[in-house]
């Protein structure tokens, strides 16, 4: 369980493997302090830490993983977002991340106004009704708040300010329009929806 309050932007420093592959990430975190087995968010998706050293931690990426986010994309010297573990009693800054994915979108607009950036992410239709206005969701493990959402022919357009803070301590500062990105949608709207489908 996460919270979506990035506290590392980590660096792939090498990928391994054939079809199943081993990441390895460089990370301000204190190592001695993360166990092998503990979970990390990186990117949103929730993986489990199987080596470790001062500076570095690798995990298992399967290839099933692959085929549902945008982990395909990473490559050594990509920037990826990283939160440990919620811990009981910690603050609870953002909203509840499961790091499990249910999609990947496309940033269809990314434009700075003025010191802020304004992010449009596109998401397919079927997704749509999990969006509110002024409600949560996650984009690469980052916990924002919706500012606007439009159902289009395309899919459906949820619109996110990036403020300064924001975009100087997670992997967005790297961002373009036509990148993809794993969304986690709230979790009290995948149940309120699923009640709904059941009444």
């Amino acid at each position: 369980m996460f919270t979506g309050i990035i506290t590392d932007v980590g660096q792939v420093t090498a990928v391994t493997g054939s079809g199943d592959k081993v990441v390895t990430f460089h990370t301000a975190y204190d190592l001695s302090s993360v166990d092998i087995g503990a979970s990390i968010a990186c990117a949103g998706v929730c993986l489990t830490v199987v080596d470790k050293n001062d500076s570095e931690f690798s995990v298992d990426v399967t290839q099933e993983t692959f085929s549902v986010t945008s982990l395909e994309d990473w490559a050594v010297g990509t920037e990826v977002n990283l939160e440990r573990s919620l811990k009981i009693g910690d603050e609870l800054g953002g909203h509840i991340v499961t790091g499990h994915v249910d999609c990947v979108g496309t940033i269809s607009r990314f434009e700075t106004i003025d010191d802020s950036v304004a992010m449009d992410v596109l998401v397919p239709s079927n997704f749509g009704h999990l969006v509110a206005q002024k409600g949560s969701i996650t984009i690469d493990g980052a916990s924002l708040t919706v500012n606007a959402v439009n159902d289009i022919e395309s899919g459906t357009e949820l619109s996110i300010n990036l403020i300064p803070h924001t975009q100087a301590v997670t992997s967005f500062r790297n961002n373009h329009s036509g990148d993809k990105v794993n969304v986690e949608f709230d979790i009290l709207a995948r149940y309120v929806a699923r009640l709904q489908t059941k009444s």
